[in-house]
């Protein structure tokens, strides 16, 4: 069966399941080996310490892959699940801060790769969440792999796919209490890709956040941004979603590879400086530029 069949299949059943949420009846599942055919996949999945970013916003990822959670009395949100195996540390991370992975009541996604969806179905089925994402990605959260349009397709391992889910359009809001979330479509390094924007509070002050999905021109062996037959828009997507990104109010940016936004020298930093260190204007600019001097590069090297 051909591969763009097979997943729209999966989106079907997937989406078939909508009105049933949560009532599904979930088997207890074993612990997740490491994924094979990964080698960075163990240092992406390095235990790392959970911390409060800003106000209602903590990080609950591991040393290598961004998981944010965002609390409220009435329910929290957390975006992206990383590696199938890190999804019991993100529990673990969320119950060291003193919160319950049954009180997540919305899971959001960036894109459907498996260093970022790997473990949404366990965090989903131990919380019963809804899960969020892009019309693209949502083909690849209910498949468990990407498609022929992405640049990685089959460059990467399959992952345990999400039974349950709501799409997740640009300018699309979702609400738990509180706490709003707002979509925003920055595709190109993979067709489906969302960044994520909401304002935390501590006390009188507010910020604006933005979770940044990745936006670098990576691919597997052979294909080419300037000219792909499987994505034909890849390097305009690239651009529009650096516009994007440069154009949204941005304190405290968060990318999905944590490294990207320099939040480990921010985190030693903040020792003294406190949340403050987590607060740079300029962030999603120098994330932009990074990305787009990546892309320049690689064209360059398509030429």
């Amino acid at each position: 069966m051909p591969p763009t069949l097979t997943r729209a299949l999966a989106l079907a059943l997937a989406l078939a399941l909508l009105a049933g949420h949560g009532s599904l009846a979930w088997a207890q599942a074993p612990v997740t080996p490491p994924t094979p055919g990964c080698d960075v996949c163990a240092t992406w999945n390095a235990d790392q310490t959970p911390f409060r970013i800003f106000g209602n916003t903590y990080y609950v990822g591991v040393k290598g892959l961004s998981s944010v959670l965002v609390t409220s009395p009435q329910g929290h949100v957390l975006i992206d699940g990383g590696l199938p195996e890190s999804a019991p540390k993100i529990i673990a991370n969320i119950a060291a801060l003193g919160f319950r992975i049954e009180d997540v009541k919305l899971i959001l996604n960036s894109h459907g790769h498996i260093d970022h969806a790997g473990g949404l179905a366990e965090l989903q089925r131990r919380s019963n969440a809804l899960v969020a994402a892009s019309p693209s990605a949502a083909l690849d959260l209910a498949s468990g792999e990407v498609g022929p349009d992405d640049p990685q397709y089959h460059a990467l391992p399959k992952y345990p796919p999400v039974k349950d889910m709501r799409l997740a359009r640009d300018g699309g809001q979702f609400n738990v209490g509180p706490v709003n979330v707002t979509a925003h479509a920055t595709p190109g390094h993979t067709p489906g890709g969302l960044s994520w924007t909401w304002q935390s509070c501590d006390g009188p002050r507010c910020l604006n956040m933005v979770y940044a999905d990745s936006v670098n021109a990576v691919s597997r062996p052979g294909f080419k941004f300037s000219a792909s037959s499987e994505y034909p828009n890849a390097v305009a997507d690239l651009r529009h979603s650096f516009e994007i990104l440069e154009k949204l109010p941005c304190d405290v940016l968060i990318s999905a590879h944590p490294e990207a936004s320099q939040l480990w020298e921010r985190l030693e930093a903040s020792a003294t400086a406190g949340s403050e260190a987590f607060v740079d204007v300029q962030a999603c600019r120098a994330y932009v530029a990074a990305a787009r001097t990546v892309l320049e590069s690689r064209l360059e090297q398509e030429r």
